[in-house]
């Protein structure tokens, strides 16, 4: 996974306050409850030193999600008075967090993001639930075909999607526009390089989807999945989420985007000859160092020490202050160690992937593919 959504955090020095806060709406007056979340984590940052003028800031933008229904939360950076970064979570954080610091404390965020797939969901049903019982201009609803489709990246379009194209067709025209429908979608996955298609269909209704499907390139007809609703089932969800959420999240969730999936590979091959330079804050760290870090992993739960040593210079990150200052660091300072991590795979322009809980053991948790500059680097393997 690209980092380049943490490029706000790297334009900018700091001191950073960062806030990870539940803005849930599935709760008992939800604007009071996350209005005393707020005031607890704003005082956190005050008792952190944090100035007035950046705390105002995040006050404004805190809980301003409030046309976004269900569970999520918010992922807020400031500096020097005003709002760098201000994303949305697509799960609330297990807690919510406050630190005011040297470095944006950006990790839940980033592991949200992931795994980062670029996808295509299409929804296809003969109920239309936009129309009213009955009949409208001389057609039951029944007569007519609904298509509805979005591109998003999965899981943050959970609570960022693209925007929706919605049609409404007779049933007796479906053939002549699922051509036009099929070339529609066909550029929109081009445009997003979408890597899935999440189709769904009505149960026991595979003929509209079939003419549809048959009218696809091959290459999107090979990336597809169909899911199967209950007719009548509201196909729009909730305005703020993403088309047909549920059905997206069934297929994608615990899958990783190609490129992390290339990564993946890499790292197996690389850590068959080289175990103790491939996994480990050890060898993390040495890498990054280096800026030999073509990517770094992480297989939840990782198992990181409490702190780590920064610099000033992306790769000034260590295990120890005497350590940073034999490499020269005129600055030294201790931050938590999935901060600092984070920190120097943004800076040193290392990829980051996610893997799933458990799927594949790394020692700490950790791993990184190592890039070669020169054959000096492999023989120093």
């Amino acid at each position: 996974m690209k980092l380049s959504f943490l490029q706000p955090l790297t334009d900018e020095p700091g001191p950073w306050a960062s806030v990870c806060l539940d803005t849930s709406r599935d709760v008992d007056d939800p604007d009071k409850a996350i209005g005393l979340r707020w005031r607890h984590q704003r005082e956190t940052l005050r008792a952190q030193g944090a100035d007035p003028a950046t705390v105002s800031a995040l006050e404004d933008v805190a809980g301003a999600d409030r046309d976004l229904p269900g569970r999520h939360g918010q992922a807020l950076f400031a500096t020097h008075g005003h709002v760098a970064l201000a994303e949305e979570l697509p799960d609330p954080p297990v807690r919510d967090t406050a630190r005011f610091g040297r470095l944006p404390d950006a990790m839940v965020l980033a592991r949200q993001h992931a795994p980062d797939i670029p996808y295509v969901s299409v929804a296809l049903t003969r109920d239309d639930p936009l129309l009213t019982a009955g009949e409208e201009n001389g057609q039951s609803p029944t007569d007519q075909v609904l298509i509805a489709y979005e591109a998003g990246r999965w899981p943050m379009s959970r609570v960022a999607p693209g925007r929706r194209t919605t049609h409404l067709v007779q049933v007796g025209e479906w053939q002549h526009a699922a051509r036009r429908f099929a070339q529609e979608l066909a550029d929109l996955a081009d445009r997003h390089r979408a890597e899935a298609v999440v189709l769904r269909r009505d149960a026991g209704e595979p003929w509209l989807s079939g003419v549809l499907v048959n009218r696809l390139p091959m290459h999107l007809q090979n990336s597809l999945t169909v899911v199967e609703d209950d007719q009548g089932t509201d196909v729009g969800g909730s305005q703020g989420r993403a088309l047909i959420e549920e059905r997206v999240a069934g297929v994608l969730d615990g899958l990783l985007s190609k490129a992390d999936e290339r990564h993946l590979d890499v790292f197996l091959a690389q850590r068959a000859r080289h175990r103790a330079k491939s996994q480990g804050a050890r060898a993390v760290v040495t890498a990054l160092q280096r800026r030999q870090a073509q990517a770094v992993l992480l297989s939840p739960p990782t198992r990181l020490p409490e702190r780590l040593w920064t610099g000033t210079q992306p790769t000034e990150i260590a295990f120890s202050a005497q350590e940073l200052v034999a490499f020269g660091a005129s600055t030294v300072l201790e931050e938590p160690a999935d901060t600092a991590l984070l920190h120097a795979t943004l800076r040193t322009g290392a990829d980051l992937v996610v893997l799933p809980p458990d799927e594949t053991p790394l020692a700490d948790g950790v791993g990184v593919v190592l890039r070669y500059h020169d054959v000096e680097d492999l023989a120093a393997l």
